[in-house]
This record gives structure tokens, C-alpha cells and sequence, in this order.
């Protein structure tokens, strides 16, 4: 007992003198970010680096006198005193920094391409060579665990479902809007993708999909700037795209307006074979062409040093058609028994609006942070499918399909954030409201006139409300140690009303979402980090909606009304060693999984969704990202995972098995100044299980020059896609009664010729401070 007094009498006053400094740096009435803060006394010297908000802490081991330095980019921007006796907080003004003209610069250190977080990685993308001088889509093509194609779109490994923010503000887009939206967006002005693999509290639970966080550098220079990108994209047919975006600055005003179009257009194929005691040989070639044109202005108004307003409004207009013609042959236990011939001609059409307004207020000493936001969403797509289909009798059948669907979402919350120096806390709150409409109507032409159906016709009426709150802290217990933990409930309340069949629906169900990380940083080389979450997956609204799409007069697709969600259980271990390897280790469970099935009877093949599975996963991704000789810039990465399904409905099949997936990019300057770049990349999946689904071999081998002209201000890329024809998805899916095999190609072959040519102050960056609306991807 004495040894314990006297060991707790020499620490108390060591652990009793040491203080901590807190505040934020400002610069020309904004946060100025990456400021090395540096204190010294006597023999001490401790130093911090701001944040992206311009906070920063110092940990100093006594009291005393201080003496206080601020470098910014090499240079002493501020020098000062400050006597400790007791945590404190000490804001810093920096003067706005005159540009000079030097004949030299010394380099002496360079951010790490991969960092972590409590509960995110992080990506550098300043510090990358091989993203330098490219748009946005093709930087997160850069990215460790992010995969982009065009055609798929943008997707994580190990996750089903994605979603893109834009300095924490989800990007309301989706499919090719979002893809060329992103393209508007330049490397130049991004300073790190976050990703974010098992999202925290704050944000909602629905899907088993991650976050990819696009934070843009900060810059204080005002005025005009801009860029105008143009494409041209050749596969079986020419397709153009092309984007605008103008940004404006002044001491109060940030705006950005941004325009897009494309027109594309693909040939493509689908086949599907079923092998049981009712067969089908069903081939599909098709000619797939859309086009749209979209608008996007984002203003956001300083109104003081405390708070600002915004409001952001996109539009979007655009056609997505398919011809397809189909061959359909049916057999029975093997013997040949009939054939149908159908050519189907889809044409849609889609008017959709996003209005989002929000105020964020900062109060007290500590910049506490109060965001409200209010989100609108509408479309209104509208669609027609005539199809003729001629049996082996040589009878007709002419049917048309029109349909229309409506959908609105309205959503608010409220977002509180409360930097304590115990604990970072954020709470909030969040209301949505769904409503989708849609009249589908199926009509046979008899003796020259259209005569609907109402037995294959619908009426179907859908609201769902959610009601969601959400508490989560987050506490750096010193320089190695950080947790955080959050809970958020999130109750829901659903009614379907199908007209015709006169069949309604109703269910409500509320679920707590808990979440928590911690990271331990043994030293500047070696990161640790465990985190958990639990996820809800709730269906899509195409995949509760009971209409039908046809493709001949006895197959169709269809939704299921009665469909639940499905719940994730997610756990990860990472590591990263000097910020160049990480590796992941990963566990999931899903409890109610849904997913579509094929059912063949005779010669109707239905198409429909149902809670069927559940399904646990484990894996290991490893990631690697370096540059050799400051010429050859590489990231690799790796995604070995084993499955095993349990089918508890229906006949689908339970399974087994691993899945193998290899993305090798490469980065080659091939000269001095880095404006002549090689890209080689080859991604790559071996024969993998998914569910009771095994696909076969998949790859894309893509190569291209990068020209960088006139001081960079005009970018050319040159890039050829899927070289070898390798991207195709084709595999087999197992039932209890049937083999199922699909073998589908859609045009992947494609040379790509973009030119991008930047205008005015290059140092000015867009608004784009989009709003989360994470409940929008549903509708697609």
C-alpha cells in the first residue's frame, strides 16, 4: 500500500501539469487547413497539424511559458507567447499570404496516400502522381476498394450498394447523371477520398452499401473559373458526352453551375438457359441508345463568421430505350416443344427534379455546429412497351404496355455537433416521407383497337415513412488510442394498396443501429483499427411494386408487395503500414436476405423477388499503393472472401464457396514534367460463389496515354477498355429442381477520347455542397 502512495504521489503532479491547447486557425475569414502549429519551452517542442476545419491540439507536458509558431506550406506566417497554467483555447488569425515569384522549391515532405481514421480510410489524392491532371470519376477509379465502370457503375469491395458525398453532402444522383456528374469534377481541386466501409450513426442505416467521402481542397483566392469537357466514345456505335461547370467566389458567395449531356448508344446481348423438367433457351440481342441533358447550380452564402445558407437545384431530362429481339425456346423433360418469336420495342422517358436548402449555425466557444436541411425529390418517368410475338402456329400476339410511375420524396433534419474536449459528440434527427404511384396497363391490339387487360394490368399505391434519431461520441484518448460509438433507432411505417387485385398491404417495424471503432496508432507506421455496425437493407421500389414488365406474352418480371428488409451484421479488423498497405479482415452476417428468382412453368417464366436466405461471408482485402523511382505509381489490391448460404423459401439452392477478385493499376510518367502519362490497369475476377450464384471468369484490361498541354490547362486522354473482351457476366445459378445459366456481354470493348480544357483561376473550387439524401437511390 505505501509503494502505491508514493508511486501515485510522484505522478500526480506529472499527470497534474500536463495541458492540453485546443482552437482553430482561420485565414481570410475561412478555416485554414494543414497549419503546423509548433510550441516550444526550454528543452519541449511539441507540434500538431490543423485539420481540414482548421482545428488543431496540442499536447504540451508542463505548464509555463510558451512560444508559438505557425508555418504554413514552408513558410512562418505567425509567431507569438502564451503562458499555460490549465487547458485552454487559443483561436489563430492568419494573414491572407502574397504570391512571390521563386526560383526554386525544397520538397521536404509529402502526406501519406493512405490513412485511417476511427471509422473511415483515407485516400490522398494530392499526394498522388497518377491521379494528378484527370476528372473525378477517373480519380475514385484510382482509389484502393473502389471499382468504376461505366456501364455498372461505382462500387466497393464487399459491399452491394454505394453511395457518393461530396464534403460530407450526399451527391443526389445516380447511374450515368452521376457518373457524368463526377467527370465535371477535377483532381486538381480534390484534396482526399474518404471511404467510409461500415458508415457511423450519422448517417442511415438503409442498405449494405459503404461511403465514398470527395472532400475538395479549400482555396481563398475569388473569382471566376471553370471547364468544358468533351467525349467521344466508340463501341459498336458512337456515343458523345460532354459537361460544363462555371464556379464563382467572393468574400461571402460561393456558386457553381454545372451542365451535362450525353447521348450513347450499345449493342448488347443476353442469353438464359434452364435445365430441368422445364427447359427454356432464351437469347436476347439488343440495341440499347439514351440520351439527357441535366443542370446543377449550388449557392451557398456566408452570412457571418458564425453561419451561412445554401440551397442546391438539379434537373434532369433524359430517354433510356431498347430494341430487343427475342427468341424463346420451351421444352419438357428434354423434348422440344415450342418457340416464340417477340421483337419489343422500349421507349422511356424521365423528367426529375432535386430541390435542398440548408443553415448551418456555429455557436459558443467551442464552434459547436447546428445544420438544418430540407430535401425535395420528383420524377416522373413514363414508359412504353409494344411488343409483337409470333408462335410456332405462326399466330400474333401485338400487346403494348404503357405505364406510368410517380415518385416523391420529401425529407428534414437536423444535425447537432458538440466538440467537447472530453468527447466529440453529434446527435440528430431525420424524417422522410415516400410516396410512389404508378399505373401500368396492359392492352392487346384486337381487330385494330387496344384492349386492356385488367388482369395483367395494375394500379399500384405506396407510402412509406421513416422516422429516425441518432446519438454517437467520439473520444481520442491520447496520441495512440481513439474509440467512437454511436446508436440510431429508425422506425418505419409502410402501406401498399394494389387497385386491380384490390390486395393492401400494411407493416411498421423499429430497429436500434449500433456502431462503434476504435483505432490504435502504435507509431507513425503501424495503424490498427476494429469496428462494428449493423445495417438495414430495405427493398427498392421497383422490387415491392407488383407491375409487370413483359418480355413476351408469357414472361414478365414483377415486384412483391409483402417483400422485408433484410438486416447486416458487419465487423472489420484493418491495418496500415506506412500508409501504402492496408489490409481489411471481414466478417458479415444477413439475416431475411431478398434477391430476384426465375421460376419456369411450362412456358411462363416469372421473374420475382423474395426473402429467401440467409448468408454468412468472411474476407481479406489487401490493398498496396506506392511510387517507384517518382515515375511508376501503382495500386494493387486484392479481395479473397468465403460464403456460405442457407435457403430457408423457395427452391433456390443453398451454397458454398470463395470468391477471388485482383485490380492491378499502373501509372507510368514518361517524362520529367509528368504531362506524358501510361495507364495499364487489369482487373480481374477468378470464378467466384455469390449467394447460389457461381460466376465464371470476368476481366478488363484497360490501357491509354494522358496528355497534360498548355501549362495543363488542356487535358487529353486517349483509353481503350476491355482490350480482350473479357467483361462479360456469365455463370450459373443452382435451384433445387434446376440449373440456371446466363452468359451476357454489354459492349464493353469501348476507346474513350475525352478533352478537358480549364479556364480562369484554377485555385477557385465549386460550392458542391450536396445534401444527404441517402433514401433517393431506392427509387432506381
Amino acid at each position: 500500500m505505501k509503494i502505491f502512495l508514493v508511486s501515485g504521489l510522484i505522478l500526480f503532479p506529472i499527470f497534474a501539469i500536463s495541458q492540453t491547447i485546443t482552437g482553430k486557425i482561420h485565414q481570410d475569414r475561412n478555416e485554414a487547413s494543414y497549419i503546423e502549429v509548433i510550441a516550444v519551452k526550454d528543452k519541449y517542442r511539441q507540434t500538431a497539424i490543423s485539420d481540414e476545419n482548421g482545428n488543431y491540439t496540442l499536447k504540451l507536458p508542463e505548464n509555463g511559458d510558451y512560444n508559438i509558431k505557425l508555418i504554413q506550406d514552408g513558410a512562418e506566417v505567425l509567431t507569438t507567447s502564451i503562458v499555460v497554467t490549465m487547458d485552454t483555447r487559443r483561436d489563430f488569425t492568419i494573414e491572407k499570404r502574397q504570391e512571390k515569384q521563386i526560383e526554386k522549391v525544397s520538397l521536404t515532405a509529402r502526406k501519406k496516400l493512405i490513412e485511417r481514421k476511427a471509422d473511415r480510410l483515407i485516400y490522398n489524392i494530392s499526394a498522388s502522381v497518377a491521379s494528378q491532371g484527370m476528372d473525378g470519376i477517373e480519380a475514385l477509379g484510382n482509389t484502393p476498394l473502389i471499382k468504376v465502370d461505366e456501364n455498372s457503375g461505382i462500387s466497393m469491395a464487399g459491399k452491394s450498394g454505394l453511395a457518393v458525398m461530396i464534403n460530407e453532402r450526399i451527391l443526389n444522383l445516380s447511374g450515368s447523371e452521376l457518373i457524368n456528374y463526377l467527370k465535371s469534377l477535377r483532381s486538381e481541386n480534390i484534396e482526399k477520398i474518404e471511404i467510409i466501409t461500415a458508415p457511423p450513426a450519422k448517417y442511415e442505416a438503409q442498405g449494405n452499401s459503404g461511403l465514398i467521402n470527395i472532400v475538395l481542397k479549400k482555396n481563398q483566392k475569388l473569382g471566376w473559373n471553370g471547364s468544358l469537357t468533351t467525349s467521344l466514345v466508340q463501341t459498336t456505335y458512337k456515343g458523345v458526352s460532354n459537361a460544363a461547370t462555371i464556379n464563382y467566389q467572393n468574400e461571402r458567395l460561393r456558386s457553381s453551375l454545372k451542365l451535362r449531356q450525353y447521348d450513347n448508344e450499345k449493342r448488347s446481348y443476353e442469353n438464359y438457359k434452364i435445365i430441368g423438367e422445364d427447359g427454356l433457351v432464351s437469347s436476347d440481342k439488343r440495341r440499347d441508345f439514351s440520351d439527357g441533358i441535366g443542370a446543377n447550380l449550388s449557392v451557398d452564402y456566408q452570412i457571418n463568421t458564425k453561419s451561412n445558407t445554401g440551397f442546391i437545384y438539379d434537373i434532369g431530362y433524359g430517354h433510356s430505350n431498347m430494341d430487343i429481339y427475342n427468341t424463346s425456346d420451351y421444352f419438357q423433360n428434354g423434348n422440344y416443344t415450342n418457340t416464340l418469336l417477340t421483337y419489343a420495342k422500349h421507349r422511356s422517358k424521365s423528367n426529375q427534379q432535386t430541390i435542398s436548402a440548408y443553415y448551418d449555425l456555429k455557436f459558443g466557444k467551442q464552434d459547436n455546429k447546428l445544420s438544418i436541411t430540407g430535401n425535395y425529390f420528383s420524377n416522373i418517368p413514363e414508359s412504353n412497351i409494344n411488343f409483337t410475338t409470333t408462335e410456332n402456329s405462326g399466330s400474333n400476339s401485338v400487346v403494348r404496355t404503357p405505364s406510368t410511375v410517380d415518385y416523391k420524396i420529401y425529407s428534414g433534419q437536423a444535425d447537432l455537433s458538440l466538440p467537447y474536449k472530453f468527447a466529440k459528440i453529434e446527435s440528430g434527427v431525420k424524417f422522410t416521407n415516400f410516396d410512389n404511384n404508378s399505373d401500368v396497363a396492359y392492352q392487346n391490339l384486337i381487330n385494330g383497337n387496344y384492349i386492356t387487360d385488367p388482369g395483367k394490368s395494375n394500379i399500384f399505391e405506396y407510402n412509406e415513412k421513416n422516422y429516425a434519431a441518432y446519438l454517437s461520441m467520439e473520444k481520442e484518448f491520447n496520441e495512440k488510442w481513439t474509440a467512437k460509438a454511436g446508436l440510431r433507432y429508425e422506425y418505419s411505417t409502410v402501406n401498399g394498396n394494389s387497385v386491380n387485385s384490390s390486395q393492401t398491404t400494411s407493416n411498421s417495424y423499429g430497429q436500434l443501429f449500433p456502431t462503434a471503432y476504435a483505432t490504435y496508432k502504435s507509431n507513425e507506421n503501424n495503424t490498427f483499427s476494429i469496428n462494428y455496425s449493423k445495417r438495414i437493407n430495405r427493398p427498392g421500389f421497383r422490387a415491392i411494386n407488383p407491375y409487370r414488365w413483359y418480355i413476351n406474352v408469357n414472361s414478365y418480371f414483377t415486384g412483391n408487395p409483402v417483400l422485408k428488409p433484410s438486416i447486416n451484421h458487419n465487423f472489420e479488423l484493418s491495418y496500415i503500414y506506412k500508409g501504402k498497405l492496408s489490409a481489411t479482415a471481414y466478417f458479415q452476417r444477413i439475416l431475411g436476405a431478398f434477391g430476384q428468382l426465375v421460376n419456369l412453368e411450362g412456358e411462363s417464366r416469372i421473374s420475382t423477388f423474395d426473402n429467401y436466405y440467409n448468408q454468412n461471408s468472411a474476407g481479406i482485402t489487401l490493398s498496396y499503393s506506392d511510387t517507384f523511382l517518382k515515375l511508376w505509381e501503382v495500386n494493387y489490391s486484392a479481395d479473397v472472401s468465403y460464403m456460405k448460404t442457407h435457403v430457408f423459401a423457395t427452391d433456390a439452392a443453398s451454397s458454398k464457396g470463395n470468391a477471388y477478385t485482383m485490380d492491378f493499376q499502373n501509372n507510368l510518367s514518361l517524362n520529367k514534367a509528368k504531362t506524358i502519362q501510361l495507364i495499364l490497369n487489369y482487373w480481374l475476377r477468378l470464378p467466384s460463389s455469390f449467394g447460389n450464384t457461381y460466376s465464371y471468369f470476368v476481366g478488363n484490361f484497360t490501357s491509354g496515354i494522358k496528355l497534360n498541354l498548355m501549362d495543363k490547362n488542356l487535358q487529353m486522354n486517349l483509353v481503350v477498355s476491355d482490350i480482350f473482351r473479357q467483361a462479360k457476366s456469365n455463370g450459373e445459378i443452382y435451384y433445387t429442381n434446376s440449373t440456371h445459366f446466363y452468359d451476357n456481354y454489354y459492349d464493353g470493348r469501348r476507346l474513350n477520347l475525352s478533352l478537358t480544357y480549364n479556364f480562369g483561376n484554377k485555385k477557385i473550387k465549386g460550392t458542391d455542397r450536396n445534401i444527404k439524401f441517402d433514401e433517393k437511390n431506392r427509387v432506381n
